[in-house]
């Protein structure tokens, strides 16, 4: 409010200025013709208060018009300006009016080219999961070393797909989001069942203990969300054990022996493309699983949590609690 009664004032101080001016040249004319001084003085005191209660008047409406458009700031649109009372004001308007237009035309263009790219990506998903099927059913034939670990690695292309295809629905106006009640433990052997090929390759136990819990959430987004975490654990897990157990009524844990966390980078790590030094040692590192992981979960309703100490493992802790909607 001061800042706005500073500036309310200076707009005001040219046209006192002038007042004075003109009161100025009257007592010197009056002066020059030997008139007296009385006869200005009076007519200019009473024009003074005439001026200071104009000026108090306009400033309160003034005010007024300051608020509402301060309020309006969030959400402005031309319908909801108020009229124009000053040449001033009616170029102010027309100048905000061109650039919501410019904005509504960047607007409309940025949905375009994100569609576009949208049904770019999802036609190359189709594609590349073609030869992707043809490799798998080619190497199903076969049990080597060799076999276990290519399906390994084509395990993390698709994974790969599905994090970009994860990516751009996220910020899509549509979502396939079903929220229904499902069997934990049903969730979890699927997502661990990617992951057995590997699991064996590198040596690595598995402690797998049974929730027997039912959760309200989307089967296909959760199951996302535990295949990322698994990876994860997985890829900074040299050897040593991981573990999948329950925790209170509705919360899931993945424990892992691995290399862990460094403390000045946990509270980072869900952030957008940061890797951390883990993810700067690995190369192939993206910085955007647990990003992803983050916006389904808070998407769903469920919270996901990360706890580590370096050179002795990591935790996430899934809480899939909801307090808000219901099963379709």
């Amino acid at each position: 409010m001061r800042d706005f009664l500073k500036l309310y004032l200076r707009g005001r101080l040219p046209a006192a200025g002038l007042f004075v001016l003109c009161c100025a040249v009257f007592a010197a004319a009056f002066y020059i013709y030997k008139l007296p001084l009385g006869a200005v003085a009076y007519p200019a005191l009473v024009c003074v208060a005439i001026w200071i209660v104009f000026t108090v008047l306009r400033g309160v409406r003034a005010a007024k018009k300051h608020r509402m458009l301060s309020a309006l700031t969030a959400s402005l649109t031309e319908e909801m300006l108020p009229a124009a009372e000053t040449v001033d004001d009616a170029d102010y308007r027309r100048i905000i009016e061109l650039l919501q237009a410019a904005r509504r035309e960047e607007e409309t263009a940025s949905a375009r080219r994100f569609e576009d790219m949208a049904e770019y990506y999802t036609l190359w998903a189709h594609q590349i999961k073609t030869p992707i099927a043809s490799m798998r059913l080619t190497l199903q034939n076969e049990d080597t070393p060799l076999s276990r670990r290519l399906t390994a690695e084509l395990g993390r292309v698709e994974r790969y797909v599905e994090m970009v295809m994860a990516y751009l629905r996220l910020d899509s106006s549509s979502t396939d989001y079903v929220l229904r009640e499902c069997e934990l433990d049903s969730v979890v052997r699927g997502a661990v069942k990617k992951f057995s090929g590997e699991f064996i390759d590198r040596k690595l136990a598995l402690d797998l203990r049974p929730t027997g819990a039912r959760v309200l959430t989307d089967e296909k987004w959760l199951s996302f969300v535990l295949e990322q975490v698994l990876s994860n654990a997985l890829k900074y897990t040299p050897e040593g054990i991981i573990s999948i157990y329950p925790e209170g009524r509705a919360a899931l844990c993945v424990s892992d022996t691995g290399i862990g966390i460094a403390p000045e980078d946990l509270p980072r790590v869900f952030e957008q493309g940061y890797t951390g030094c883990n993810g700067r040692a690995d190369k192939r590192a993206s910085g955007l699983g647990l990003y992803l992981c983050k916006r389904v979960c808070r998407n769903l309703g469920h919270d996901i949590s990360i706890s580590s100490e370096p050179g002795k493992g990591t935790t996430v802790r899934l809480d899939l609690s909801r307090k808000e909607l219901g099963a379709e």
